[in-house]
């Protein structure tokens, strides 16, 4: 229309079109950049077949529009209902994942890799799934889905409420926790504290949680009788118990081992190599500094062959010092502070538990990660969300960081209605009567006004 102003529109303006929580859209960003300067000088193991660092970013670059792409997706998503639909099959999808997986599937287009003595990835078509990656952010959804529809009274089966719990909650939590043990401790350990935490946020009481940590702590006690049955056999029953005792007890005995014998010789060797990437990283830890060796400069990662998965916040510290590493830990407890706001503005009891668990998720895996590079913990090969490589895990957490982001929409809306309700701090008669009082004084300091006129 002729003589009305057009709004002005700028790349600094850009970020204003967005909806939703612009801090988390921030913190994306961030990770999302960090992920494609340490993949580019974070580790040789990943050149083959002539391969060269900048093939390295460009495959990095296109998992990262592909998570970017869903993210968008997702974000855009007004809808409620569509994520409320999609989260009650997450316990189908991790059954269905994990059982294929137990199974050792071996077809044409579906087929378990082991890989380490671990049955983790299912390659389908040729793309590899990381499966405990998409049971993390499924089981989330499913139990939010799950605590909302038991409290709202949509849930069918038993009348009696415990025995719905059951049903619904317990029931799958038990299953998922033991069919993700044969392939990881650390994993079934993490998924399995993560979910106790959901059921409990969502209102878990006393005696049924009590219950349901002695359940839990009961199967892996026969779990690991009967990994103590058969651990002098070929095979013996979940043989990742015995890899897991080693990492946590048999640190100690390497160290000495590696002292107590002769350079060169086959025990030292084997010592060297049991120990060798828990000791780099806090090596490159320790000679990172403040301000690091800068860009490409790690010496590390000719060392460390998990570099730019397991160890890649000890890489970080080594390239950009311990500034860089605080800038990392800045990101993920601010996504967790984000999270708990978006959380509490959040109407729907569904939208707040999957908001909290996603954000305990990123933030908790984050943290272990880094303990585990600080050889706080033994090694558990949980990687750096958004940030180490993997794209399975990066997709994953695409999937998690667009949901937050859609649901902060809701949030948001709630908080700037909340914003413009809101009653001023001051009413305007209490203005004008301090404006009055300020003339009054004014005018007795001029000395228009007597000491009997005026009184405080």
């Amino acid at each position: 229309m002729a003589g009305e102003k057009k709004k002005k529109t700028s790349f600094w303006t850009f970020a204003d079109h967005f909806e939703g929580d612009k801090v988390v859209w921030i913190i994306v960003l961030l990770l999302v950049l960090f992920s494609i300067v340490c993949m580019f000088s974070s580790s040789s193991r990943l050149l083959r077949d002539g391969m060269t660092r900048l093939d390295l970013v460009k495959n990095q670059f296109l998992v990262v529009l592909a998570g970017m792409a869903i993210i968008i997706i997702l974000y855009n998503i007004k809808n409620i209902k569509i994520f409320r639909w999609f989260s009650q099959w997450g316990f189908i999808v991790s059954f269905i994942l994990l059982a294929l997986l137990d199974a050792h599937v071996s077809l044409s287009f579906l087929k378990a890799l082991n890989i380490n003595n671990a049955y983790r990835i299912l390659s389908i078509a040729g793309f590899q799934v990381h499966v405990f990656e998409v049971v993390k952010v499924a089981m989330v959804l499913y139990l939010a889905w799950a605590m909302d529809a038991l409290k709202e009274g949509r849930l069918r089966g038993p009348d009696n409420l415990f025995w719905k719990k059951a049903l619904y909650l317990y029931a799958p939590f038990l299953i998922i926790f033991v069919m993700i043990i044969p392939g990881s401790n650390s994993s079934a350990l993490i998924i399995g504290l993560l979910m106790f935490v959901m059921i409990l946020l969502g209102g878990g009481n006393l005696r049924d949680m009590t219950l349901l940590a002695l359940a839990a702590l009961l199967i892996v006690g026969i779990i690991f009788g009967l990994y103590s049955a058969t651990r002098n056999n070929d095979h013996p029953m979940f043989g990742r118990i015995g890899t897991g005792i080693a990492r946590v007890f048999e640190n100690e005995d390497w160290e000495r081992q590696a002292i107590d014998n002769p350079r060169g010789s086959i025990a030292y060797q084997e010592a060297i190599d049991a120990i060798r990437q828990p000791y780099s990283a806090k090596i490159a830890v320790k000679q990172g500094g403040l301000l690091g060796k800068g860009p490409g400069q790690s010496t590390q990662r000719y060392v460390v062959p998990d570099m730019s998965e397991d160890y890649m916040y000890s890489f970080i510290i080594e390239e950009y010092g311990l500034l860089g590493g605080i800038f990392v830990i800045f990101l993920y407890v601010s996504l967790l502070a984000r999270g708990s706001i978006i959380a509490r503005n959040c109407s729907d009891d569904y939208a707040k538990l999957t908001v909290a668990g996603l954000c305990l998720l990123i933030t908790g895996q984050a943290f272990l990660h880094m303990f585990v590079n600080a050889d706080i913990g033994p090694m558990t090969g949980q990687t750096l969300p958004l940030i180490s490589h993997g794209n399975s895990a990066f997709l994953c957490f695409s999937i998690a960081f667009g949901i937050i982001l859609s649901f902060s929409r809701i949030a948001t809306r709630r908080i700037d209605k909340e914003t413009r309700m809101a009653a001023p701090l001051v009413e305007m008669h209490e203005h004008a009567a301090v404006r009055d009082r300020l003339d009054d004084l004014d005018a007795y300091e001029s000395g228009q006004m007597n000491n009997d006129a005026y009184e405080l």
